[in-house]
This record gives C-alpha cells, structure tokens and sequence, in this order.
C-alpha cells in the first residue's frame, strides 16, 4: 500500500503572546560559575526576553480552559522565588497554579537571583529585580490573555547540530570532566513551530531545542542569553515575529564550542541554530492543509503529482484537542547532606581560597572557590527540601492537537526526549525541562557512580528517569485517547 497522505501536525488554538525586556542592571551578581572571579555584571551582550503565551480551547473562552506558558531568560529560580512568582501570577491572570507552566532558557549568563546570593556583592540588586521581574510578567500574562484570538500552530522538525554531548572521558587525568564529548552521538532534533491568525498572518515561531546555554562561561563578565539571543535575532529577522526558545532535555548535552569568554562564539552558535529553525521553518506546509497525492499526469514520464489539501472536518476537529494539567511526581531522593557539615565545608574552602588570593596563586584560588561554589549552592537545596523521603518533580503534560506539550521539572538527561520520540513516533512532541524552581538539579540514566558531574548536585535517587519516562508515556497516551 503507498501512502497517499502526509498529514502536516496542527494546533487549533487560541493563542495570545505578549514580550517583556527583563535585563538585570548591570552591576548586579553575575557569576554562575565557581570558576569565575568577579562578582558583578559588567555589561550586556544582548538583552534578556521573557515571553508569556496565552494558549486555550477554540470552542471555550473560559478561563478553565486556558493555558499560561511563560519562558524566561534564567538558568531558573530557587523555590522561594519561584513560589513568589507564581502565586503572583496566579493572582494576576485568574488561573489556578495547575494552569500556568513556567520554565527557563537556562542561560548561564544571565545572573543568578537566589536568596543566598543577596549577601554577595551585586546581591543587593537582586530583590529589587526580583519585584520588578514579577511586575512585568503579571502585565504580560494579562496581556497575552487579552490578546488570545484563533491560531493555527503547524509543526515540523529539523537538524542542528551545534549541541554535543558533554560527558567527556579524560584518560589521561582518570576522570569525566563536563565537555565537548567527540565520541557519543547527540540529539540534533530541531522541532519548530509557526503560529498564524486565521487570515495567515505570522504572529510567532516556536524553537525546541536541547542544549546547555553554555557557550559562555567563567572569563564572560556580561549578562547575556547566550546563543539564545541571536538565534531569536535570526529567526524574527526573516519571519517579522517574535521567536519563542523553549528549551529541550539538555543534561548531557552543550554546545561543541563551549565555556568561552567571548560573547562572539554564543553568537555563532545562535546563527547555527536559528539558520536550522529557519530552514526547518520555511518547509512547513501553508496553516490547516495536509500533502496529499492528485494522481499521474502523462508527460515525458507519468508523474505523480501532489497538492496541498485543506482539512477535512474530521482533520479540523482532531486539531482541536486541548487538554492536560500540571502536577507532580512523587521520586525518592537521595541520602540528604548535614547542613552544618556543608556550612563549615564551604567555610574552610572560602578560607584556603582567602590563603591562595594572598600568596597570589590565581589557579588555586580559582579552583577553592569553585569548591566552595558548590557546597553553597547544597546549602541551599537541603534548606528547603521537602521533609518527606520523596521529592514532588512538577511535570506538565498537554495535548494541543497533533502535538503534545511537555514540560518537567529538573534537568533530565537528552534520553528523556529520544525515547518518548523513540516510543511515539508518529507524534510531535514538545519537551521542555526546567518545569518550577531549579531544586531537583540532574536526572541521570543508570549511571551512577562513575564520577560524572551531574550526580553530585542532583537530589534525586537512582531510577528517577526511567520512572518519570514511564510516567510521561503513560499520560501522552491517556491523552491520545482523548
């Protein structure tokens, strides 16, 4: 049997999306990395966007069946914060906490805002950005709200392969060190969106992809998206709308030119992405029409021709599916750290790194801070993990049409996505980490106990992936159902 039919994923939606400028002053805390030596943003690369779409039902108005989906330029929020901003939300938009999904580009760039940087130089910036940030986001919710009108969301793929796996194996030093990995392949899916009105007018693009923002590392002083910001650039530069980046499961995986401090290697790396969502872009098929086969014409050969087809009724109602919620999955967690023993740690590195400033050893002390950097950064998670043995992960699972929505909570490895895409072949899916505050940190396949980066900030045990897998296959077919 040939196929006669290539069916073209659509959202039937209504759909509203409103923009804020959310750049930190410079001057505030900066460093996300322990290696760094400065505590102050020096400057702006580009600046830090934040987009909030309004997604809901084409036959229902109310607001019960409405969507918030909020991207923003971070590398994420600590529990505290994002609590704040969601119950200000909340308030804002009239939705339940259950309605909105808030998630992160994950720059490495852009500042870290928790509360146990405002003791820190630049740190006294940071709750006043904090409110401000909320103020914006609160007016962009209402916006997008206000502005939701009938959509047509059509999706395609494509392949970039600026993003590498990062779990290198250094031989000679006898340990994995977190980098550009030339021996293990890497995810170089592309999944792209084009939003139109009814009258096919571009009002925004989609971009998935999975990739640490970390073109930019520990020498850059400036805040900055990463290779977000010309990516986005590229994109509206050609389409005339705003671009959305939603970032894909990126545990192991960063860009093959990575820790730089030069702001002209993000750049790179975001033309290479967005000259991929382009292309990928500019092949999707006109809003609400599938390829379908028209028969043989007789010419110097029979040809087989193909025309684009408008859908059906039946094509019409399947895109108009929109249901989903937000909750959470209960995962074990590890053995938790004493936080006194994690205090007087940090305390003798910020001692022994004092020490090495003073005998004007610039690599030890690089190298005492960083370990300091991470037993501050534990600090902060055992304070507010929760008491129970189990760890809430919030998981957001929608279905939009043709196209399914998902969004987790931590920083899941690349395995996540190519095996649901591995399981359900024939269907567009939107993967995003980074769901809610950035507590949870990494969730490794079985492979514990090998020395790699990401296991030590993680909270969570063993098993964490497979079991959150299965859970999101579990809804994605419930909702296939639907």
């Amino acid at each position: 049997m040939s196929t006669t039919i290539s069916h073209s994923p659509t959202s039937h939606v209504r759909f509203g999306h409103a923009r804020i400028d959310m750049t930190p002053p410079v001057g505030i805390y900066h460093p996300m990395w322990g290696a760094a030596r400065h505590h102050r943003a020096t400057g702006v690369h580009r600046p830090l966007l934040g987009d909030v779409m309004a997604l809901g039902a084409m036959e229902n108005g109310d607001a019960a069946a409405t969507m918030l989906r909020v991207q923003l330029d971070l590398v994420g929020m600590g529990k505290s914060e994002f609590e704040l901003l969601l119950d200000a939300l909340s308030r804002a938009a009239g939705l339940n906490a259950s309605q909105i999904v808030v998630s992160f580009s994950h720059t490495h760039a852009a500042g870290l805002f928790t509360e146990d940087r405002i003791p820190l130089p630049g740190g006294e910036l940071i709750p006043a950005y904090l409110e401000t940030l909320r103020e914006q986001i609160c007016v962009a919710a209402a916006e997008a709200i206000r502005k939701m009108q009938p959509c047509t969301i059509t999706y395609g793929a494509g392949r970039c392969h600026m993003a590498a796996n990062r779990d290198y194996w250094d031989v000679e030093n006898n340990l994995y060190a977190c980098g550009f990995n030339p021996d293990a392949p890497a995810d170089d899916t592309v999944i792209v969106g084009r939003v139109c009105t009814q009258v096919g007018v571009i009002v925004a693009s989609l971009v998935n992809y999975a990739c640490h923002p970390t073109t930019l590392a520990w020498e850059n002083t400036q805040i900055s998206p990463d290779y977000v910001g010309a990516m986005r650039a590229v994109v509206e530069a050609e389409l005339g709308a705003p671009c959305i980046f939603m970032q894909g499961a990126c545990g192991d995986l960063g860009p093959r030119h990575s820790h730089q401090g030069s702001t002209a290697v993000a750049d790179q790396n975001g033309r290479q992405l967005g000259y991929a969502a382009l292309s990928a872009l500019t092949a999707l098929d006109p809003p609400a029409t599938d390829f379908a086969y028209a028969g043989p014409v007789i010419s110097g050969a029979t040809l087989g021709t193909w025309r684009h087809a408008p859908f059906d009724a039946e094509r019409t109602s399947n895109s108009r599916h929109f249901h989903g919620d937000v909750h959470t999955l209960d995962l074990p967690m590890k053995p938790r750290p004493d936080p006194v023993a994690l205090r007087q740690e940090m305390e003798d590195w910020l001692g022994q790194q004092a020490v090495a400033v003073e005998q004007g050893d610039a690599v030890a002390a690089r190298d005492f801070g960083a370990r300091a950097e991470r037993a501050r950064r534990w600090i902060m998670r055992v304070a507010h993990l929760p008491a129970e043995v189990d760890f809430p992960l919030p998981c957001a699972v929608h279905r939009l049409g043709d196209a399914i929505w998902v969004a987790v909570g931590g920083e899941p490895y690349n395995i996540l996505q190519t095996e649901l895409r591995r399981r359900f072949p024939a269907q567009i899916l939107l993967i995003s980490p980074l769901l809610g505050p950035m507590q949870a940190a990494y969730l490794l396949p079985e492979a514990y106990g090998q020395g790699l980066y990401q296991e030590e900030p993680s909270i969570l045990a063993p098993g964490c992936l497979e079991s959150l897998i299965e859970h999101v296959s579990a809804k994605i077919i419930e909702l296939q159902k639907v």
